[in-house]
């Protein structure tokens, strides 16, 4: 056999299995049709055939065979982009229909689950959509409609920047070393200006006088949607709870400062536009809720992440107080003296939304609001922080809370074992992990302080670089979330009457584990709702997904997350003692307790 045919014979079986494998690869990361994946393995199909049939013939139809495929393979590659889509409320094709409710504003009808057991009602506007002259004005009351709303699908999300694909998929694979096929098309949302609506689950029928869970989204007040799966509402509802999801004005859009914004408000306000409309939800939420059965006098505000320090936010606002009864917060808080994201000082704000101006040539406000949201999202400067803005908060919540000013409701909040790594991992991407070697410097960046890091290393190991990869995160996860939900427990301790319940997430799974939101799908127990990613839990997952959702029900109903099966003491800061939600549900010291002097030295 000739030395080129044994050559033909190896190599290229080889080189078609690499880069077969790459490919399907690139499509399943991408997240984009079924179809192009299919496309792809015919093209596949089509070229292996082809080049085995004519293997002897000229060298130009064999390249010929392989410009045909990298065009068709290229242009399939380029479709392979997940679609935008107005998602269903329910995941089953012809709904059934819910009777038409009557609201303040109009009637809606929305639909039942496939069981009938659960009503949605997806995209009920609270305020007008703040576009044209209402863009950076605080919420307006919404326009009464005639005809019967058709609540069956979500609304767009809020103006926000589309993550990359690509970079997401590889992020999560890093996280859960490991790759596990799953060829869903993970299709994306709309995203609009008009994105101010609540979706609301309830059991099915008429009921009345259920306590009421209003759940903000996270997302570094940047990003998020209130249609994700992790929040679902419908196990909540099945469990006698009516959920409300709320949609609010995100990033530049909901955030930006500016003199001349302040000076056309009749408030006098700028810079909380995405908390002005939290607020207008749950005012609309008080005056609407019984038209779903619900009870005005039994609020649970609820949220993670940006969610949560907004809930923070809420609670020490004046324009929200007797609108609630409880409050959850789920991995941040701004109840703290410099906290440590999403606040700014409204000196900061400004500085960022002349920035804005400048970045689009706009002389004032009203030409800035002739520019495009497409074109506004694109901004180089970052709008996450909510301020002083002397009407949503005449202090900062710090202040209002020390002055016994915020809303004294029962609290329910807590963190978890590896918050950091889903912010340290990506922006380490590239430069290395943080290790043995690395940590000291990138904790000085950090805390600039030399002294001070080297107390807190002296109190984690970092003899070795995973043990170091591990204490960095630590340190990292007291600062950025665990140290703010101290400073919240210890403000009520010291100045209120209510009880605080304080948690710790440490569940190890296939998945997201201890990260940054990975105890929501447990809490709303929502674990068989997780797509490709049912793979990672396993019957330990589900017992405890059910442990934590009942603590849950339990004190949106009664201010206490206690039962028959949990005995979840209220915190104390003489014990430190934190619910450990892990492979079993039991109290235990905070296991940050010998980071909060250090980090108290450096922000309060």
């Amino acid at each position: 056999m000739k030395i080129s045919r044994l050559l033909f014979w190896i190599l290229f079986p080889l080189c078609f299995i690499i880069m077969s494998l790459l490919l399907v690869f690139y499509l399943d990361i991408a997240n984009g049709p079924n179809a192009c994946f299919v496309i792809m393995i015919l093209l596949l199909i089509c070229l292996f055939t082809t080049q085995i049939v004519i293997r002897n013939s000229k060298m130009k139809f064999r390249l010929l065979s392989w410009a045909v495929f990298i065009l068709l393979a290229t242009i399939d590659l380029l479709l392979a982009y997940p679609r935008k889509e107005y998602k269903s409320a329910v995941e089953y094709k012809n709904p059934l229909r819910t009777n038409v409710l009557t609201l303040n504003d109009g009637r809606v009808q929305g639909v039942k689950t496939k069981d009938e057991a659960v009503e949605v009602y997806a995209g009920i506007p609270y305020a007008k959509a703040p576009v044209g002259d209402l863009r950076w004005k605080e919420p307006q009351d919404v326009n009464p409609w005639d005809d019967v709303l058709d609540c069956s699908k979500f609304k767009s999300s809020s103006m926000q920047p589309y993550p990359n694909q690509i970079i997401s998929s590889l992020t999560d694979i890093f996280a859960e070393k490991s790759w596990h096929p799953d060829f869903y098309e993970h299709k994306l949302e709309y995203t609009s200006e008009d994105s101010l609506y609540v979706n609301i689950w309830k059991p099915e029928g008429n009921v009345s006088n259920l306590p009421v869970l209003i759940y903000y989204h996270g997302g570094s007040l940047t990003t998020g949607t209130p249609s994700f799966y992790s929040y679902n509402g419908e196990q909540m509802a099945r469990k006698g709870i009516i959920q409300v999801n709320v949609g609010y004005r995100l990033g530049v859009f909901g955030y930006l400062a500016l003199d001349e914004l302040q000076a056309e408000s009749s408030n006098n306000t700028t810079g909380n536009y995405g908390l002005l409309d939290q607020i207008k939800a749950l005012e609309w939420v008080y005056k609407n809720i019984s038209a779903f059965g619900g009870d005005n006098k039994n609020i649970t505000i609820a949220g993670e992440s940006a969610g949560s320090s907004s809930v923070s936010a809420i609670c020490s606002s004046p324009l929200a107080k007797g609108l609630f009864q409880r409050a959850i917060g789920e991995s941040s808080s701004v109840v703290i003296k410099t906290p440590p994201h999403t606040f700014r000082t409204l000196s900061d704000a400004k500085k960022v939304g002349n920035s804005v101006l400048k970045e689009f040539g706009a002389k004032n406000v009203a030409e800035l609001r002739k520019i495009s949201a497409d074109e506004l999202v694109k901004t180089k400067s970052t709008n996450s922080s909510m301020t002083v803005d002397g009407y949503a908060l005449p202090k900062s919540p710090y202040e209002l809370y020390k002055e016994g000013l915020a809303s004294d409701v029962p609290l329910l909040n807590g963190f978890n074992s590896q918050e950091a790594d889903a912010f340290t991992i990506p922006t380490y991407l590239t430069s290395g992990q943080p290790n043995k070697s690395n940590s000291r410097d990138r904790l000085i960046e950090t805390f600039k302080d030399a002294s001070l890091v080297d107390r807190m290393m002296s109190l984690r190991d970092f003899s070795t670089d995973k043990a170091a990869f591990r204490s960095f995160n630590d340190i990292i996860s007291a600062y950025w979330f665990a140290y703010p939900h101290y400073s919240w427990d210890r403000m009520i301790e010291d100045k209120y009457t209510s009880n605080v319940y304080t948690y710790y997430f440490n569940k190890n799974n296939g998945y997201y584990s201890g990260y940054h939101s990975g105890e929501l799908v447990y809490v709303f127990n929502n674990l068989k709702s997780s797509l490709s990613k049912t793979f990672a839990y396993n019957d330990s997952d589900y017992k405890l997904a059910e442990t934590m959702n009942n603590a849950w029900v339990n004190f949106i109903k009664t201010g206490n997350p206690s039962s028959s099966n949990l005995t979840w003491q209220p915190w104390e800061s003489s014990k430190f003692n934190v619910m450990n939600f892990g492979e079993k549900a039991e109290m235990i010291t905070d296991p940050y307790k010998d980071l909060y002097p250090l980090i108290g030295e450096l922000i309060g």
